[in-house]
């Protein structure tokens, strides 16, 4: 910790950076276990968790318009709000794995790994 007070503002991030990052590179070859495969079986989930949504919308907005008409859409007002649901659905989903997939910021790594050398 001593190391950072004594350095630049712009240098102490870049150190950061260079640290965070070569604890992801280590934390992968750690746990090899994602690979090209399980990208895009995210990607394909991704699509999946938006266009469920937003087809049970249409499905519904139609069944509604259909038994009570009005002036507005109520397929095309479902349609949106299961998108935005969706959306929100696959954020979350894909916030959460690539925090499972980066290691925990602790002191233990700072002080082992990344010190000294200048």
């Amino acid at each position: 910790m001593s190391e950072h007070s004594d350095t630049p503002p712009s240098t102490r991030s870049l150190q950061d950076v260079v640290a965070r990052k070569r604890r992801r590179r280590l934390a992968k070859r750690q746990h090899p276990g994602r690979t090209i495969w399980f990208g895009l079986g995210m990607f394909g989930l991704v699509g999946w968790s938006v266009a469920i949504p937003a087809l049970i919308g249409v499905a519904l907005g139609m069944w509604i318009d259909f038994r009570r008409p009005s002036q507005y859409s109520w397929t095309l007002m479902l349609m949106l709000m299961g998108v935005a649901l969706g959306c929100l659905n696959a954020w979350r989903w894909v916030h959460r794995e690539s925090e499972l997939g980066t290691p925990p910021e602790s002191e233990g790594a700072n002080e082992q790994g990344e010190g000294g050398s200048s």
